[in-house]
């Protein structure tokens, strides 16, 4: 029960003003502690603030306890307030008599009377006073919850007590120290894991993305014990035994393992990297497969069925004459509804309306989902918290002539997991990414409008195969985004991109995240010291980030760009050439790599259908407008 005397909170409000700005919580239990201030709902301005211009400001990792020290000691009240001290075992009144700033800890005694609550019966007084004199009366700052006062006098205490709690359990890393000391720390580590803390109180991320960082954080956390267990050992011992040797080698795959989980851990907390590389999410779906019967149904939903309108369905989908055989049909008022009753080879038909879903749509099988009109008289509407709306897994699936719009969501509109999935004539409104085509997965979409997408419009997979004809993407953080496919498990994907308008995209209408190579630092110093390469300029004038040469794209690749160097492009389609050219050359790069795998194994032969995975890709036609950052981009990382 919380009871709040001031919705404003300020990290460093003036005390001139009388009384105290902050609010008061009443603990729970049964014993009756006094108010302790209400601390925790600090807005993330309000912490970006206060580790950045007044705790840690541009402190390396091996300074942050001197720094946060040095500001404990410019506004923490060195006695005279009360704490309640709570572990996972006790919670006890507390009397602050000195603080040792440079231990971040406060010295205390036992408030009068006596109050405590404890899990267990044997905490007493006297086991109390004899746990303190173990501690040397010394308790960390982060454990203390400092009590309510309105005269205001202990306001800068327990927004400090706060601003050290919170960062040594959201913020801190045991391992952070040793990490390289030639970065701001505030901006290597403790601006990303803030934000990615305030995304997760806010649901901007998935479930399962958050669930990825917390086995991820736990598991390194565990692994970083063992290796300090081990180096320990190591550093006590003075035998070169063959059993130091063995523990020297066991250090080291420990330390491998930590670096490699570390690294993951940075892309979720990057705010941009976390969607550009997203999470393998498994797909649970599964398929039903036909009917036990054997019977295929058509399923028609619509909110109120009137007669003018089930003639118009007769005639046009329902009569036997047009299907050829005698149709089942079953009636219901919810899409949702519909596909879950849906078998292999089922039909889904949705009359003009709006419908409000509060679920997600999976579809495993080869099912037909079909509106009956135009795309904005059949509206399907996603409300309420939620990952998903549209997961596909299903050999076959085809959606046409329907509205989709998404709220409150933290992942995609569309995700096709597995096998094919067609759209078309679709309106898909988004709002986190648009369309993600997961690897080994198929889309084809074609006159469709998509727009809205706080992330990519439509992202592409390792793998995969990407047909887009006749859409319009636009009002997107990218337009389009072809995930980093030079990894040697990764198959290079098969794009074709024909007669779509990609415009009004806040950064490029299609970017290319790629790892950097040794030959991009080659090639850009040949360009700087010779000066005869210049980078291609995009549609919108902007420099593209490499240039390549004719000679490195696939075969495949450069029939068709010189079919463009024959003919003048106009401004908004020139995009078209620079997409495949680069396309192009970073498969000869993955080749490449391939071939010189290959060759260190030994094996100097080899079928050329087999190392050659050239992009197979088909850019024509497509213009790029008013695209923030212009038509084409490429993220190194």
């Amino acid at each position: 029960m919380l009871q709040e005397d001031n919705d404003s909170c300020s990290d460093y409000g003036s005390r001139d003003k009388p009384g105290t700005a902050l609010g008061r919580t009443v603990p729970d239990g049964n014993v009756l502690f006094p108010d302790i201030f209400h601390t925790d709902h600090l807005l993330f301005y309000e912490r970006f603030k206060a580790y950045q211009d007044y705790i840690l400001a541009d402190c390396k990792a091996s300074e942050v306890k001197e720094f946060t020290a040095e500001y404990l000691e410019k506004v923490l009240e060195p006695s005279g307030w009360q704490a309640v001290w709570r572990t996972n075992v006790f919670e006890v009144l507390v009397e602050v008599i000195d603080v040792e700033y440079s231990a971040l800890k406060a010295v205390v005694q036992l408030s009068e009377p006596f109050l405590c609550e404890s899990r267990v019966s044997t905490f007493t007084l006297e086991c109390m006073q004899e746990l303190l004199e173990l501690k040397e009366r010394q308790i960390p700052l982060q454990e203390l919850w400092v009590v309510y006062d309105e005269s205001g006098e202990f306001d800068q205490t327990a927004l400090a007590v706060e601003h050290v709690r919170f960062f040594y359990q959201c913020i801190w890393r045991t391992w952070d120290e040793e990490e390289e000391d030639d970065f701001d720390y505030f901006v290597r580590c403790v601006e990303p894991r803030l934000r990615l803390h305030y995304d997760i109180l806010e649901h901007r991320v998935p479930s399962g993305l958050v669930a990825d960082y917390q086995n991820l954080l736990s598991q390194c956390e565990e692994l970083y014990r063992k290796f300090l267990n081990v180096r320990n050992s190591i550093s006590s011992s003075d035998s070169d035994s063959e059993v130091e040797n063995v523990s020297m080698v066991e250090g080291l795959k420990l330390y491998e393992k930590i670096e490699h989980l570390k690294q993951k851990l940075k892309l979720i907390e990057n705010p941009l990297l976390r969607y550009v590389f997203g999470y393998q999410k498994y797909s649970g779906l599964q398929a039903k497969g036909l009917r036990p019967t054997g019977t295929k149904i058509t399923h028609v939903v619509s909110s109120t069925m009137m007669a003018s309108l089930l003639q118009s369905l007769i005639r046009d989908k329902l009569c036997p004459e047009s299907c050829g055989e005698e149709l089942e049909i079953q009636f219901h008022s919810d899409p949702l509804a519909a596909v879950n009753a849906c078998y292999e080879g089922d039909t889904v038909i949705i009359c003009p309306g709006h419908y409000v879903v509060d679920g997600m749509f999976c579809i495993a099988d080869s099912v037909e989902l079909e509106g009956y009109g135009l795309p904005d008289d059949i509206v399907i509407e996603k409300r309420g918290k939620g990952d998903n709306f549209v997961d596909c897994a299903g050999p076959n699936i085809r959606i046409s002539n329907l509205k989709l719009v998404q709220h409150d969501a933290v992942e995609g509109i569309l995700n096709v997991h597995h096998g094919k999935t067609t759209l078309e004539n679709c309106v898909l409104q988004c709002e986190t990414t648009g369309i993600t085509v997961r690897t080994s997965a198929e889309l084809l979409m074609k006159n469709s409008d998509l727009y809205g997408a706080k992330g990519a419009g439509v992202e592409i997979y390792p793998g995969s195969t990407c047909t887009l004809l006749d859409n319009g993407i636009h009002h997107c953080k990218e337009g389009i985004l072809i995930k980093n496919f030079l990894d040697e498990h990764y198959d290079i994907p098969k794009i074709t991109l024909v007669n779509n308008m990609i415009h009004n995209n806040e950064g490029y209408g299609v970017v290319l995240v790629r790892p950097t190579m040794p030959s991009d630092v080659k090639d850009a110093s040949a360009e700087r010291t010779k000066g005869d390469t210049q980078p291609t300029q995009s549609s919108d004038g902007t420099a593209c980030v490499e240039g390549f040469r004719q000679e490195q794209l696939p075969e495949c690749v450069t029939d068709e760009l010189e079919l463009y160097e024959q003919a003048e492009m106009p401004e908004e389609i020139e995009g078209n050439y620079e997409i495949a050219n680069e396309l192009g050359a970073t498969s000869a790069k993955k080749s490449q790599m391939h071939r010189k795998r290959l060759s260190e194994l030994g094996i100097t032969e080899a079928d050329d259908n087999l190392m050659s995975q050239e992009v197979f890709v088909s850019i024509v036609g497509n213009q790029f407008k008013w695209n923030g950052k212009g038509s084409f981009g490429t993220f190194l990382f």
